[in-house]
């Protein structure tokens, strides 16, 4: 299929068959993932209501491929947190921190394929599950100051910051020069976040 700027029109049916309008051909879920994956771009309507419905979909696609054997990506642990943040004050800023988030692990994922080469004994993972936990501590601590009332969030957020900066003192005694890279980089998301944050207020 040809790419181009404009996004392909998928039209969804009753009978729950997809209709791609740029080729004129019904399509499936698996060939919509094919497409995510190629860099594809598309928007799904409902062909009777006209309704947008392309979220509904891709969750769907998610859904297919999270049941399919060794396809997992979402832990258990994730997908709770996900639920409960359902109907929380924080819920607004749940989608804009998963898109910077995934943005990140979408530039830097060259450098973990590298590193899943890299000499026996070393999970290649290591790195990786430092960046999230830091993230996810960044992420808790805008949800404690979000408040700019809650004192025991500012404390809370106060005590995490300092965490932070005695594990990047750590860090920095102890590890190579990418650490460096990736402490720049978890700086800039905490940036985006706590403008995030501000606008918010």
């Amino acid at each position: 299929m040809t790419k181009s700027d404009e996004p392909v029109t998928i039209k969804k049916y009753a009978n729950r068959r997809l209709y791609n309008t740029g080729t004129s051909t019904y399509v499936t879920l698996e060939d919509l993932a094919s497409m995510v994956k190629g860099g594809e771009n598309f928007v799904v309507y409902d062909a009777k209501s006209g309704d947008d419905i392309t979220r509904s979909v891709l969750a769907q696609i998610i859904f297919e491929q999270e049941n399919k054997e060794g396809q997992n990506l979402l832990p258990v642990n994730f997908l709770r947190q996900l639920i409960s943040f359902y109907g929380d004050q924080m819920q607004m800023l749940v989608p804009r921190y998963l898109e910077v988030s995934m943005d990140s692990l979408s530039k830097e994922q060259e450098k973990f394929r590298g590193q899943m080469t890299q000499a026996f004994g070393i999970s290649p993972f290591g790195g990786m599950e430092e960046q999230v936990r830091r993230n996810m501590e960044m992420f808790q601590r805008a949800m404690t100051m979000f408040s700019p009332f809650n004192a025991a969030g500012r404390a809370a957020g106060a005590a995490l910051a300092a965490k932070d900066d005695k594990a990047a003192k750590t860090e920095k005694e102890s590890s190579p020069d990418d650490i460096d890279g990736l402490k720049r980089e978890l700086q800039e998301m905490q940036r985006k976040l706590e403008r995030l944050t501000a606008d918010k207020q």
